[in-house]
């Protein structure tokens, strides 16, 4: 057994006392910054941890990369590392129901308390989904491992209610009509189409959603931009 380093004996590391987010950069720009650190800032006033700092350093020009900024008791830190998804997945992706739930309190924000979406990604990787969504008490889909889920039903698009206000999923919706609403996973056969959305992969069309008893096959349409935040990186690079 190790003795625990003295800079590991800390809150932040013992009981994910610490807030996130993640931004995608472009040649060194942190896309949409000042939205990433208004919620940082508001799940900081949540947790009583200190406001982030508004101002990064200067990133390294990586075509694409993924910026995590931290923030603990002891300040804000920043890890910039290129963004390298590999080929664009044609042809949609499958999303896995897991059996995994937020914690009812802290599901509207990225903490270091981030246990039940890893187990989620190692449920929906078990099931070689690319993503997996967690359900809460109820059995309402609130959130995914890694990316905000976005659902067509009934002709509307539905951003269900419960989980992180995800930021690339805001920009993708930005001047469209939507409503946000609790979808219970008995809804899912509903579904016309689905997406999924964060900074790491922008706007993904959902070609399969699976889970016990069910296997839903969704028509796959990517969305017609251009936006930085919202292709999957690697495009024009």
């Amino acid at each position: 057994m190790n003795i625990l380093p003295a800079l590991l004996d800390d809150p932040a590391w013992l009981h994910g006392a610490s807030a996130f987010t993640t931004v995608r950069t472009r040649h060194g720009r942190a896309l949409n910054w000042e939205a990433h650190w208004a919620r940082l800032a508001g799940t900081c006033a949540f947790l009583g941890l200190p406001a982030p700092e508004p101002d990064l350093p200067t990133l390294e020009a990586f075509a694409w990369g993924l910026l995590r900024v931290t923030v603990a008791a002891g300040g804000t830190f920043a890890l910039h590392r290129p963004l390298t998804p590999g080929p664009r997945p044609q042809s949609g992706v499958h999303v896995h129901l897991t059996d995994l739930q937020p914690h009812p309190q802290l599901a509207a924000h990225k903490t270091g308390n981030y246990l039940p979406y890893r187990l989620a990604a190692q449920q929906a990787a078990a099931a070689n989904a690319f993503e997996g969504w967690l359900l809460d008490g109820s059995g309402h889909v609130v959130d995914g491992s890694r990316t905000s889920p976005l659902l067509e039903i009934g002709g509307r698009l539905v951003l269900p209610a419960g989980g992180l206000p995800g930021l690339t999923r805001a920009a993708f919706l930005e001047g469209q009509d939507f409503e946000t609403r609790s979808v219970s996973a008995a809804e899912l056969p509903e579904i016309s189409r689905a997406w999924i959305c964060g900074a790491g992969v922008g706007i993904l069309p959902v070609q399969e959603i699976t889970g016990p008893g069910l296997r839903l096959e969704l028509p796959v349409q990517w969305p017609q931009t251009e936006h930085e935040g919202l292709v999957w990186p690697g495009k024009g690079a």
